[in-house]
């Protein structure tokens, strides 16, 4: 290995350690019980224990937090990657008066921050009776994900061979066929990447959970999670076993779907 490729490995193993430790740091406290934490703040646990993971389950309604989460990111990224496959399809591939300026439009929304939109959706939401409700946040949550969508999609479809679609025309297909037949299938990097980077925005995301859905039976994750830390605030490792919980399935999912995320990251910058 040369003292260049070494140094370059060096810089990237030293990056990755100060990234994971953090995490090393919330699961190593998640383990140790109160009295070892108050003796010990920074080392490993001497004897792991669960029952802070008990706790946090069965004493807080941390099951029903999660499940809210689960249903807008479904809600949210559903809706969002059906609308964005559509759009970005008919972007990329149809002929249409203003497509350029529709796609310049989209792309340009994703510069607009979520925070310049929270009163006048507030005041819509009151007006509709929407506040509090599933149906109303996964409408906002989608309108949030899907420029992004549209943009990388449509990038994607632009890069997929001329004679397939040319092809397809041939044979009789029409256009929904050729995007759910074709387009679809190859696309699956891309589309998985969405998946992945939208549903961390969703289940992570703060604001709108706690503007928007502020009744307790309706309450995400992420707002649980405030509520869970201010009440056992004294009781640290209790904490960090609710916040490992929090991020579970997040990191199950990008495992899960790891061997297409940089390929779809880079998809369409590559002819």
């Amino acid at each position: 290995m040369t003292p260049g490729r070494a140094l370059q490995h060096g810089i990237l193993l030293t990056a990755a350690f100060i990234a994971l430790v953090p995490t090393i740091y919330m699961i190593s406290t998640a383990l140790k019980s109160q009295e070892e934490y108050v003796l010990d703040k920074i080392g490993f646990p001497a004897q792991p224990v669960l029952d802070h993971f008990k706790s946090a389950l069965i004493d807080s309604p941390f099951l029903l937090w999660m499940a809210n989460s689960v249903t807008l990111v479904v809600g949210a990224v559903g809706l969002s990657t059906i609308v964005s496959c559509l759009g970005a399809y008919a972007i990329a591939r149809m002929r249409f008066a203003g497509k350029d300026t529709l796609f310049a439009t989209s792309t340009s929304l994703m510069a607009v921050p979520p925070v310049v939109m929270i009163v006048p959706l507030f005041v819509l939401y009151t007006q509709l009776d929407l506040i509090s409700t599933f149906h109303g946040a996964i409408l906002i949550y989608a309108g949030l994900i899907t420029p992004f969508s549209v943009y990388l999609l449509t990038t994607f479809f632009r890069t997929l061979p001329r004679e397939l679609f040319e092809s397809a025309r041939i044979d009789g297909a029409r256009d929904f066929g050729i995007l759910w037949r074709i387009v679809v299938p190859l696309s699956l990097p891309a589309l998985l990447t969405l998946v992945v980077v939208n549903s961390l925005f969703v289940w992570n995301d703060l604001l709108i959970a706690i503007i928007f859905l502020q009744d307790d039976s309706s309450r995400t994750l992420m707002a649980g999670l405030s509520v869970f830390q201010g009440r056992y605030n004294n009781q640290i490792p209790l904490t960090m076993a609710g916040m490992v919980i929090a991020s579970a399935p997040m990191v199950i999912l990008y495992i899960a779907f790891q061997r297409y995320f940089v390929r779809g990251l880079m998809a369409g910058t590559l002819k």
